[in-house]
């Protein structure tokens, strides 16, 4: 006779029972998104109330929705919420750009130790602070002593004012977050390469493929995918500003605002000279909303033009 599978409340204990300790490594990581995840969706009525500290969230005044007026009506709110997408949009790109050809070439390498010297080599910026990269980049800007303006002195040029110059930080905010943060993003698209079946390479070999012919008609076809579900679900961070980066190199320099002001640093700066949450918990529900809205529009013309990169 078949074996009848146990009913929930058996099947599940037995489950935990059985594989125990790879539920107790899992722990930490369900606690962390109950706890700053799903038990904080009650909070969410702070954006339509005057959240007071000692009335608490049930008795705090409901103003509806003129908590979205303090963001909608500032002077300032389409320039930085452009500046939030464009630095958005420059990350994504570059980062996944970069994120690819670092796998690629990681995954072309044929000595070994060589790869993964130089894996670990792209992977140890991630592990940085932010703060410990503005200092870098301190050292790199600087104008009395940067080793840029020094190389620019050498050649007979003058020094530069970095920490006045606008137009060039977006820019040196996208060289930063790739040199930070792709070579832990080519850990993906590698583990994708790896999972690509071996016979594809061998009958382009035996076709007499080159190694770019290879890359072009089997690695970057199959990595499609992989890069498409990762851009989508990055697009629901569009309207999120990278609060500890852009905080941490540009501070309060109201001179680059123009270009490097997100929404994030504003509503900071904002809830530190006002002091009320309500402000900021309208602009993070506005973020929030306008991010899902995104993933589900990309994902609705994903699944129509690609549907292997589509999420569901």
């Amino acid at each position: 006779m078949p074996k009848r599978n146990a009913g929930f409340p058996a099947g599940f204990l037995r489950e935990l029972s059985k594989n125990r300790f790879s539920y107790l490594l899992a722990v930490p990581a369900v606690l962390y998104v109950f706890i700053f995840s799903y038990a904080t969706y009650p909070y969410l009525l702070i954006a339509f109330q005057r959240f007071n500290y000692t009335k608490g969230l049930l008795h705090s005044e409901w103003v509806g929705f003129d908590n979205f007026r303090f963001f909608f009506k500032s002077t300032d709110a389409l320039l930085i919420t452009l500046n939030t997408i464009k630095l958005n949009l420059l990350f994504l790109v570059f980062g996944t750009l970069f994120a690819v050809a670092l796998a690629v070439l990681l995954n072309e390498v044929r000595h070994r130790l060589f790869q993964k010297l130089t894996q670990t080599t792209m992977i140890f910026p991630n592990f940085l602070s932010w703060i410990i990269v503005s200092y870098m980049m301190y050292g790199l800007f600087s104008t009395d002593f940067g080793l840029i303006n020094q190389a620019i002195s050498f050649f007979g040029g003058e020094p530069v004012n970095w920490y006045a110059k606008a137009e060039a930080w977006p820019w040196i905010l996208v060289g930063m977050k790739v040199w930070k943060e792709a070579g832990m993003g080519s850990i993906i698209y590698l583990a994708a390469i790896t999972g690509i079946d071996q016979v594809l390479y061998e009958s382009a070999e035996i076709d007499g493929a080159t190694r770019w012919q290879k890359i072009r008609s089997i690695t970057l076809p199959l990595l499609a995918p992989t890069a498409a579900i990762l851009t989508l679900l990055n697009l629901g961070k569009i309207f999120y500003g990278d609060f500890g980066m852009i905080y941490a190199i540009i501070g309060d320099n109201g001179v680059l605002y123009p270009t490097t002001d997100v929404i994030d640093t504003y509503v900071f700066r904002a809830l530190r000279q006002i002091g009320d949450p309500s402000n900021a918990a309208a602009v993070g529900l506005f973020q929030s909303i306008v991010g899902l809205l995104l993933v589900f529009a990309a994902n609705w013309i994903t699944r129509r033009t690609f549907r292997e990169g589509a999420l569901y």
